[in-house]
């Protein structure tokens, strides 16, 4: 997939890394990896190199995904894969997934590139059968990995300083300390502070029906403040014949919602707070020859405020507090040299309160187990899982819901192949690895959110888990050679058709026009292509270049009504909202040197903001383009490295979501110092 720069390259040389590591006396194996579905990956310098951010900056380069941005530093940044929708992907922070049980969404602009080395995307799941049951259990999977200290030969710390200053007001200082405390033992401290004003000029245009103009004129965005701190610590460790790891993280903000720009209003003043924590801990061994152990655990506990003092339209002052706690057990046994099983068993709790009126107090317990397997023969690679899901809830506050709640069990296959139709080859200056072929097949679901279910006059407790269904066929292709121009080529191409079941929506409830209720009623039909490339080039003059382009395909139709097929305003068979038919991206970087220069493009073609693919829904193709310029030099034995960025470089404006705009020509300056 998209690798801005050859990843698999570097995941190969890792994954040999990791699968002998040698710490003084300690020896440490690992599983062997079968990769049978490779994933989308940004990792070390191509990450660093990057014009981005925050984790939802450097995603938006991988194929087949779709950010919901609602502007700004501090604003909502969510991640759709595939169309199938947001609460379908799963995010994963060091192994263990990130849990939203109240709206299902995973705000990825919280998580700054800081402390990050490694952004992985699966489509499916991740192609590894000896994991958590949680991991079986998306239709798509975000993998972030945090820094893994790495020491010098004779250096017992590490310390690196970063600040960030720019458009906005933006100041962003970080630091990160990474301490040996013994010889297979490190620790490691990262502390990041962010502050910015969130104001930016931007174009309000508006248009009539019939095609002519409203208004156009340009405003300063309001209200988009932001405040943020986030801490995070952590231990790592190698036992014989094994490895674990501890951390805890805590994030606190306050920021201002600028809000959308409708009926001439330019500012909001709508706040909310933030405080979200977690300790995770994970722990894997080889007990023999052919079993390996793996246990997880999560504790985490969210608070968020939510503050509209705007009587003109509902004065609101929510809190929100949720947690959750989670247990795991994976163990993985080898029946042949190449063939393993792995059984694993997983437990969540979940609950939330709040200050609503009625509010259900919900509580949900959730056990879930997994069983899979992994073969390899000759050239074919396949693995198989089936999950099951057992779902316990109760509400214990509003009397008119106690009782009515059902549990639910479902059970879910996937079956994921590779066949490789041509031995390895080696043909003069050019070593072929060989061509992939690859397919799989998944059906999984999701649970209806805490908001789904409960919201205070919203939420519906009969609601059904929501279905995908996914069938992917594609191919993979390399190229190394050993002199010339050309270093690498790497290609891959999928071709993909979704279902989407029992979709979750909201309707109007009544003859109310502000009062809405939960429904069963979506079903959607995805067809889609994701082709990417990316090449490794030689140049003269000690010049090194490293390239790589993505593009989507996608038709996402809604199916779910078929009397609602009227050409001017129905929404049968149309393009579900948001959803581009055309979109794609390109990295260049260049190395000369101690000098880079990084050059990225993300476009996004038209699209429609309601189902209703009418003339007044439409919107208009967007694009970026970002530049970097980079120079690494050392002063005192002190690494240092400074970056100039521009973003947005032609300034245009555009809206990501309806009535959000985004910033237009915006700039930061980048000091690093290592030591």
């Amino acid at each position: 997939m998209l690798t801005a720069g050859l990843s698999v390259f570097e995941a190969a040389a890792e994954s040999r890394l990791d699968s002998l590591q040698r710490i003084e006396e300690v020896v440490v194996t690992a599983d062997r990896y079968r990769e049978v579905i490779p994933s989308q990956r940004l990792s070390g310098k191509r990450l660093e190199a990057l014009s981005s951010f925050s984790v939802a900056d450097a995603i938006r380069y991988f194929a087949g995904v779709q950010l919901k941005d609602y502007g700004g530093i501090g604003g909502l940044k969510t991640v759709d894969v595939r169309s199938m929708g947001t609460n379908h992907t799963g995010v994963f922070y060091d192994g263990i997934q990130l849990g939203n049980a109240q709206n299902g969404q995973v705000d990825l602009g919280k998580f700054s590139l800081d402390n990050i080395e490694d952004i992985s995307l699966y489509n499916g799941q991740k192609s590894e059968i000896f994991q958590p049951a949680k991991d079986f259990g998306s239709a798509g999977a975000i993998y972030l990995r945090t820094h893994r200290p790495r020491f010098a030969p004779s250096a017992r710390a590490n310390v690196k300083a970063t600040l960030r200053a720019g458009s906005f007001d933006l100041a962003n200082p970080s630091l990160l300390w990474e301490q040996k405390v013994s010889r297979s033992v490190s620790a490691s401290l990262n502390a990041e502070y962010i502050y910015a004003s969130g104001r930016y000029k931007f174009r309000y245009r508006k248009l009539r029906g019939d095609g002519s103009v409203a208004w156009d004129t340009t405003a300063v965005r309001q209200n988009g403040d932001v405040h943020a701190a986030r801490v995070e610590g952590g231990f790592n460790g190698y036992i014989p014949q094994g490895k674990w790891h501890a951390k805890a993280y805590f994030y606190s903000s306050e920021k201002g919602i600028p809000g959308a720009v409708v009926n001439n209003v330019w500012k909001r003043s709508q706040r909310q707070w933030d405080e979200n924590f977690f300790a995770q801990a994970s722990a894997q061994k080889q007990l023999s020859e052919r079993f390996d152990l793996m246990l997880n655990a999560k504790f985490a506990s969210d608070r968020m405020r939510y503050l509209n003092p705007d009587t003109t339209l509902m004065y609101l002052d929510n809190t929100f507090r949720q947690q959750e706690l989670y247990a795991s057990a994976a163990g993985k046994y080898a029946i042949l040299p190449q063939w393993d099983v792995s059984l694993s068993a997983d437990y969540l709790w979940n609950t939330l309160a709040a200050n609503l009126p009625l509010f259900a107090y919900p509580q949900r317990s959730t056990a879930l187990a997994a069983l899979a397997t992994a073969v390899e023969w000759s050239r074919v690679k396949a693995q198989a899982s089936l999950l099951g899901a057992f779902v316990f809830e109760q509400v214990t506050r509003n009397s008119a819901q106690v009782g009515k709640v059902k549990d639910k069990q479902e059970y879910t296959p996937a079956l994921f192949l590779s066949y490789q139709p041509f031995a390895a080859a080696t043909a003069g200056r050019l070593s072929l690895a060989p061509l992939r072929l690859r397919a799989f097949y998944k059906r999984i679901f999701r649970m209806p959110t805490f908001n789904d279910l409960y919201y205070t006059d919203v939420g519906n407790i009969a609601l059904r888990p929501e279905y995908t269904v996914q069938y992917n066929v594609g191919l993979l292709y390399e190229a190394q050679y050993a002199r010339g121009v050309v270093e690498r080529v790497r290609f891959h191409a999928d071709a993909y058709y979704s279902e989407v079941t029992d979709k979750i929506v909201a309707i109007p409830k009544g003859s109310g026009q502000f009062r809405w209720m939960m429904m069963n009623l979506g079903y959607v039909e995805i067809r889609g292509v994701d082709a990417a490339g990316s090449a490794a080039w030689r140049l003269p003059e000690g010049l090194s270049l490293a390239t790589s382009l993505s593009y989507t395909f996608q038709k996402a139709q809604d199916f779910t009504d078929p009397t609602s097929a009227d050409p001017r305003a129905g929404t049968y068979g149309r393009q579900i909202a948001y959803i581009p038919w055309h979109s794609g991206s390109a990295i260049a970087n260049l190395t000369w040197r101690t000098w880079d220069l990084n050059y990225s493009f993300i476009y996004v073609g038209e699209r429609y903001h309601n189902s209703t693919n009418t003339r007044e829904n439409y919107e208009q193709p967007w694009y970026t383009h970002d530049l970097t310029i980079a120079k690494t030099f050392t002063l005192q034995k002190v690494k240092c490295k400074i970056a100039a960025e521009v973003n947005n470089l032609l300034n245009q404006y555009y809206d990501v979501v309806l009535n959000y705009p985004m910033p237009g020509r915006n700039y930061k300056l980048v000091l690093k110092v290592e030591v």
